[in-house]
């Protein structure tokens, strides 16, 4: 886990890179700069829109908000991978924004982040890691999504939803401006 020199969790961090997809692919190309749109999500994403976007959840429900606009994964991940014989790029998991140095996943509901001088996402919860992540590296899913006794772990990165637009580069700034009141674990969205 990232930490201050205080010991406390880390509140920044930076973007390691930028992807997007105008198709719904499992992989996204990396980009030089991505435009977040407010209540939209990615300029030219696939999955942008006020509604969801994702295939399986618009059969099911095509008028549920999305609270999945914007997929971030640390790129730590990769590493943790790499040394369980994947290789694993930024996009190659279908995420937006490539992060370093912030623990994602011990976030909580409803945390903003804040990224380059404009953009302000809120996070909603965990991803769900599926099926499809086999086809892309056969046997990879375990290593994302498994259960322990207590409860299932996802390491798929986290979904947001994009309160404020602007332009995001590789090598921007991010903040965490943690919510009020107590902390909610994220769970899958």
């Amino acid at each position: 886990m990232a930490t201050e020199a205080s010991g406390a969790p880390a509140l920044s961090g930076n973007v390691v890179a930028v992807s997007r997809d105008s198709l719904h692919r499992f992989s996204k190309p990396k980009a030089r700069e991505i435009r977040i749109m407010a209540g939209l999500g990615v300029r030219g994403d696939a999955h942008a829109g006020e509604t969801v976007q994702h295939l399986s959840r618009v059969t099911a429900n095509p008028k549920a908000p999305n609270l999945r606009q914007v997929h971030l994964i640390h790129s730590e991940l990769f590493g943790e991978l790499a040394q369980k014989g994947f290789t694993v790029r930024p996009g190659d998991l279908g995420e937006n924004i490539t992060t370093r140095g912030i623990e994602l996943l011990e976030l909580g509901r409803d945390t903003l982040l804040r990224i380059g001088p404009e953009v302000v996402l809120s996070v909603t919860g965990l991803r769900n890691p599926c099926g499809q992540i086999n086809n892309f590296r056969p046997g990879l899913l375990k290593h994302l999504a498994f259960n322990t006794r207590e409860r299932i772990i996802r390491k798929a990165g986290i979904m947001s939803v994009a309160l404020k637009g602007g332009i995001i580069r590789p090598g921007d700034r991010i903040s965490i401006d943690p919510p009020d009141g107590r902390h909610i674990p994220l769970d899958r969205v």
